[in-house]
């Protein structure tokens, strides 16, 4: 009588929360993945990564890590222990994750295949855990370093697509040694700025997202609490003219023949928001119109944009590309995200949704082609 061996599960790892101002929006993420993972083809390890940094062992509780009564999730609230740590070997040799709590002997929670990091933001989105991850030899979800930390900085994004002649908005930096050196002439530069292109502008962080740090200013005298409350998320801000138009945003996936396109999305006027700020995204879910009422020849455009932006990052995996469409009819890319939130009102999965791919098919489309490859020079 022969034997037959169950086959091995990959195990997956997903790894959320984290240290950055997008902490609870990764938390939503993660619990939107966690639900859709095929659990009879993968094994799942949830490690949340707390505000202050701790790798903690989470509950698999996707209940939990939710929105209740406007109230935002936290890894501290879904931790099994406040002391204990996750740790991920720095070895391509050995891929074992450990558990400790002081005053235990550490328990081994066994190799893991692959990581999906849902991790939004400075410390996780911007090539940091990627880095880590390519250490350790372990296959993950989405880009690699350098696609990763030029998605994650506005200011490097912008030029790197200026160089590949993708149409890129009017723009300024004011770098961390400028404000806190010389805030005047900062503030001077930013006011030429505004004289050249026009009152209201936008002051956001230079890394960070989820709308978080933003604030639409209409005159100077708004200037300096704007840039202050940039400033609490990155001493690097960016200043941006106002782009009259319509947003649209377009889902990338790569498949087996390269990367392609979803169906493009538009985001109405928010009335009750002065832009698509936290708030209309998260707590107030403002809807997204998908498909976008635009013309066949639009939609291709907008389209062939968004490839082009994931190839001019180097980007892999996946990426949602996010434009103003101008009164004048031409696209400008705002710009890109390579983790894109995955909450059940992201557009990025709805997108791809209304383009042929479900939410399950998503996930595990990622998941096999982050298993399939290598870590390292590719």
């Amino acid at each position: 009588m022969s034997s037959e061996t169950t086959p091995h599960k990959p195990r997956v790892a997903v790894v959320f929360g984290g240290r950055s101002s997008e902490h609870a929006i990764s938390v939503l993420t993660a619990g939107a993945v966690l639900r859709a993972i095929d659990r009879d083809k993968y094994d799942v390890l949830p490690i949340g990564i707390t505000t202050d940094g701790r790798w903690a062992l989470t509950a698999d509780d996707p209940e939990r890590m939710a929105i209740a009564d406007r109230r935002l999730p936290s890894v501290a609230e879904l931790a099994e222990s406040t002391e204990g740590g996750v740790v991920l070997p720095v070895d391509p040799t050995n891929r074992e994750v450990v558990y400790s709590e002081p005053g235990s002997v550490p328990k081994a929670l066994g190799e893991v295949d692959v990581v999906f990091p849902v991790l939004h933001g400075p410390y996780g989105e911007d090539g940091t855990l990627q880095g880590l991850l390519e250490l350790s030899g372990v296959p993950y979800v989405g880009s690699g370093v350098l696609a990763s930390a030029v998605g994650q900085d506005k200011d490097y994004m912008k030029r790197v697509f200026a160089s590949f002649g993708l149409p890129v908005g009017p723009y300024e930096v004011i770098r961390p040694r400028e404000w806190e050196n010389d805030p005047a002439a900062a503030r001077r530069k930013i006011v030429d700025f505004a004289g050249e292109h026009g009152w209201p502008l936008f002051v956001k962080p230079a890394r960070a997202g989820s709308s978080m740090g933003i604030t639409k200013v209409d005159d100077l005298a708004g200037l300096d609490e704007a840039v202050e409350e940039a400033r609490r998320h990155d001493p690097k801000i960016l200043v941006e003219s106002l782009l009259s138009g319509r947003e649209i945003e377009c889902g990338v996936l790569e498949f087996e023949d390269g990367p392609r396109a979803s169906v493009p999305a538009e985001i109405p006027p928010v009335t009750a928001h002065d832009f698509y700020d936290f708030e209309a995204k998260y707590i107030d879910s403002a809807d997204g119109i998908v498909p976008a009422p635009l013309t066949a020849e639009q939609t291709a455009e907008v389209q062939e944009l968004a490839v082009a932006a994931f190839e001019a990052a180097s980007c892999e995996g996946l990426v949602r590309a996010d434009f103003f469409l101008q009164d004048n009819g031409e696209f400008v890319i705002n710009e890109i995200n390579t983790l894109p939130g995955f909450t059940p009102i992201s557009m990025y999965p709805r997108m791809w949704q209304e383009s042929g791919v479900s939410y399950p098919e998503l996930i595990d489309r990622l998941l096999q082609a982050a298993l399939e490859r290598s870590t390292g020079l590719r």
